[in-house]
């Protein structure tokens, strides 16, 4: 097997789960429009309680990571219909390499988390004024925390065994990593145990490493991308894993 042929067939799952991902755009979209509607609707609130930089910065930030683990279905559902659909066997007994494979997956599924958050900050910098003096470090955040997004989706897709438990999953634990991590109430407004557990939550992590980015504190973001991309790469490994079965197939249909 050359790595010109590689290239090649991962290119053509790219451009085939890309197709399935826009034939039904709905999820998408939701998941595109519903935080730019939640942003200008909460941004005031938290420019009373907080002045305009301050308050903009905190709206932009807690829409982002909020929304952006509610997406967590984008991934998951990815895996989660080859399963269902026992198209993930048929995929195996081919040519193609499991690390093509789930590679045809991942890409498009990241190119759609990073640009929700993109999508984020730019409705944030072009029509809410935000201050982005430090747009690299910012960068580099989104890229750990899709990568996150990415590993973690995809651990759901191969745990859950049908769409209710996937929806339920992103739902609940989205809400609930979002605001233990301090993405919707600012964690010095809530109880000291709260405060003590959100190191726990990916979320946390980002929103650390997105104000950081913002303020250019540098040493911040490095800890917080680090810590983000060992959760990414821990539930990507453990979603490889439990894809190595026996055709992936972990529910009787």
């Amino acid at each position: 097997m050359s790595p010109r042929e590689s290239v090649f067939r991962t290119g053509v799952l790219v451009r085939h789960n890309l197709l399935l991902m826009l034939r039904e755009p709905g999820p998408l979209l939701s998941r595109m429009i519903l935080p730019l509607a939640f942003l200008t609707l909460l941004r005031p609130l938290y420019v009373a309680a907080q002045g305009r930089a301050a308050g903009t910065e905190q709206a932009v930030v807690g829409t982002l990571v909020t929304f952006s683990l509610l997406a967590l279905g984008i991934s998951g559902n990815s895996i989660l219909t080859e399963r269902l659909g026992r198209t993930w066997d048929r995929m195996r007994g081919t040519a193609l390499h499991p690390a093509e494979m789930l590679v045809g997956k991942a890409v498009p599924v990241f190119a759609a988390l990073l640009a929700q958050q993109l999508l984020i900050v730019g409705f944030g910098v072009c029509v809410l004024d935000m201050s982005v003096p430090h747009p690299l470090p910012l960068l580099g955040v989104l890229l750990c925390w899709s990568c996150t997004l990415l590993g973690i989706g995809a651990l759901l897709g191969v745990l859950v065994r049908s769409m209710g438990e996937l929806s339920a999953a992103y739902d609940i634990g989205g809400m609930l990593l979002s605001s233990l991590g301090g993405a919707l109430v600012p964690l010095g407004a809530m109880p000291g145990w709260i405060a003590a557990a959100a190191p726990v939550s990916p979320g946390y992590w980002a929103v650390q490493g997105l104000r950081a980015a913002v303020a250019g504190d540098t040493r911040t973001v490095a800890t917080a991308c680090g810590v983000l991309l060992v959760v990414a790469s821990a539930c990507g490994a453990l979603a490889a894993v439990r894809l190595q079965g026996r055709g992936g197939r972990l529910v009787a249909l």
